[in-house]
């Protein structure tokens, strides 16, 4: 018999919005239940399951352009098994056979004596209800999985031909979606196969901490996001060098990050530093003394460089659709902007506008006049005139701590809540009431405003001055607030 090998595309969740409509109207060719045996790897990704008393094993063949994968049949065969149906489910598992050898298997001494001893495998029972359609030529098929770790759902779609699988995926809404193989969706599921990774970003006004962690089926879970405000670009625009003092501070909290991320179990840590360390002449002696003190590779990254990474962010958190878009993140020393459509990136820069020079040229930490302001905005309109000319985009993306921390005023977060911040939209007449509020205060006043971070006090106006500037010159009464950065879109460019 010729084995045909079938295109595939599937995704988990527990709810999957229009498709779900789509099943709706359409009944059921079978509906079945099954009690099945997946045997799974931290080394490979291939399907090796038992059901009704069959090995059945699976290949993974190719991934064409559009994500779709092919897989092909390579065995199938009853139990007991033969040491060569073993094997052949071992190689697929990129796993080694025991030391110890039968001539034949049970599944129960396939499972204790092959899959038990081995770290790298995993024997996972599931319950299966599946109910089956034909959708678009294609096997359509809507599975709720039960595991004793947890629950889930599952849409699969499946085809010798590719163009119809896509076809039937588009036609659920579902396109914009990864493709998610079995295997890959329950180790995920069940914690197998997971890795963690930290990123630190040392911005010129703080030091931005990153641990994720990523799940088997290319899936992101935060475990550690923070930040410390270590000023490290204090004096820096009179001198042109970082000081002692903030270079010292700045060590001591990536210190305790790297310390952080070790106890965590993290595979690998990488840091970036970005404005400040760009400008300062004495850059090499700070990277060097990072070295020293933590065993840390420190890249001083360009400001296009950082720009790609945080449009990167932008894109993989929040659904942008496919129009044109602008990502721009305000930090201590510069700002970044990355222009593009949907994912793809058509043009992207880095200013040196940021808060923390802006705040020392103009003593925006206290109370602030109404001529200083305009001022500042005067300043910021020439600083800024790269935006100018560039139409109104679809989409608009405020990254950064100054957007972050005007959305948590905006909700008075007394606890910050990164939920509640992703997605949040600014307006110019928020932004506005926020410029006054702070105009009004001194930085000790500022520390008392709900939502506001305390050690941003000194910076935040001139943040907001810049959104604000960046807002209006790009045509936009508001933005989208981004909580993700540079350090998730450093993990994703690294490991993801």
């Amino acid at each position: 018999m010729t084995v045909v090998p079938r295109w595939e595309w599937r995704t988990f969740g527990e709810n999957f919005a229009g498709a779900e409509e789509r099943f709706a109207a359409l009944s059921p060719e079978t509906v079945q239940e099954s009690d099945e045996v997946y045997l799974l790897s931290t080394e490979a990704d291939n399907s090796v399951k038992v059901r009704d008393d069959l090995l059945d094993v699976k290949q993974l063949e190719q991934v064409d352009d559009d994500g779709l994968e092919q897989w092909r049949p390579v065995l199938k065969a009853p139990f007991p098994l033969t040491t060569a149906a073993v094997d052949s489910a071992l190689a697929a598992l990129h796993a080694s056979p025991p030391p110890a050898r039968r001539s034949a298997y049970t599944l129960d001494q396939l499972i204790e004596e092959v899959v038990g001893p081995s770290p790298q495998l995993a024997a996972a029972p599931v319950h299966k209800r599946r109910a089956r359609y034909t959708l678009s030529g294609c096997m359509a098929e809507l599975t709720e999985v039960r595991t004793d770790k947890g629950s889930t759902r599952t849409i699969a779609v499946e085809s010798e031909d590719p163009a119809r699988v896509l076809a039937a995926v588009q036609e659920l809404g579902l396109d914009s979606r990864l493709n998610v193989s079995f295997p890959r969706g329950l180790k995920a599921l069940l914690g197998i196969g997971t890795h963690r990774y930290a990123a630190i970003d040392v911005g010129t006004n703080s030091v931005k901490f990153h641990i994720g962690e990523r799940r088997a089926d290319g899936s992101w879970r935060p475990v550690v996001d923070r930040a410390e405000i270590t000023r490290l670009g204090e004096g820096l625009a009179e001198t042109g060098v970082l000081n002692p003092a903030p270079m010292e501070r700045t060590i001591d909290a990536i210190a305790s990050m790297v310390d952080e991320a070790r106890r965590e179990g993290v595979d690998e840590i990488v840091a970036v530093g970005t404005a400040g360390l760009r400008i300062a002449r004495n850059r090499a002696e700070f990277v060097a003394a990072v070295k020293d003190r933590c065993g840390l590779n420190l890249e001083v990254i360009s400001g296009e460089e950082e720009a790609r990474l945080s449009y990167l962010a932008a894109t993989s958190g929040l659904d942008l659709g496919d129009g044109s878009l602008v990502v721009f993140e305000t930090g201590g020393g510069s700002s970044q902007f990355t222009f593009g459509e949907g994912k793809r990136v058509t043009e992207r820069f880095s200013l040196d506008v940021g808060a923390v020079g802006l705040t020392e040229r103009f003593g925006l930490a206290d109370v602030v006049s109404e001529e200083t302001l305009a001022g500042v905005f005067d300043e910021l309109a020439t600083q800024l005139a790269r935006l100018d000319g560039h139409p109104p985009p679809n989409g608009l993306v405020a990254m950064g701590g100054a957007a972050t921390n005007l959305a948590a005023v905006k909700h008075e977060l007394a606890t910050y809540d990164p939920d509640v911040v992703q997605g949040t939209v600014l307006d110019l007449a928020e932004i506005d009431r926020q410029i006054a509020l702070y105009a009004g205060r001194t930085a000790d006043e500022r520390r008392e405003i709900v939502g506001l971070q305390p050690k941003r006090a000194e910076v935040i106006l001139a943040g907001a001055c810049i959104v604000r500037t960046v807002i209006a010159k790009l045509g936009r009464h508001s933005a989208t607030v981004s909580d993700r950065g540079l350090r998730h879109g450093l993990l994703l460019d690294r490991f993801g």
